[in-house]
């Protein structure tokens, strides 16, 4: 593989973890606030599209849909092929 691609698929991938982090962390926050809040459709978008493993380490860091037993078993599922693909 070009090291061009592989460098933008690596820059695309920490996007991806960077937004999935900053969700967790902003629904976290509205969920305290009890204001408007991501739809859980979203979250499991950004994990799908390469940020799960961001996504799960703001799940931890901000305690945020850890009561929910699907949420980290399926966010977890769909980090996995992120991981593999790495």
């Amino acid at each position: 593989m070009a090291p061009w691609i592989s460098n933008l698929l690596a820059g695309y991938l920490l996007l991806m973890c960077v937004i999935a982090f900053c969700a967790m962390g902003i629904d976290k926050r509205r969920s305290i606030r009890r204001a408007w809040r991501i739809p859980e459709k979203r979250l499991f978008l950004w994990a799908l599209l390469g940020g799960g493993v961001g996504g799960t380490l703001g799940m931890f860091v901000f305690h945020h849909k850890t009561r929910h037993w699907y949420f980290p078993v399926s966010y977890t599922h769909l980090t996995l092929p992120t991981i593999y693909s790495v």
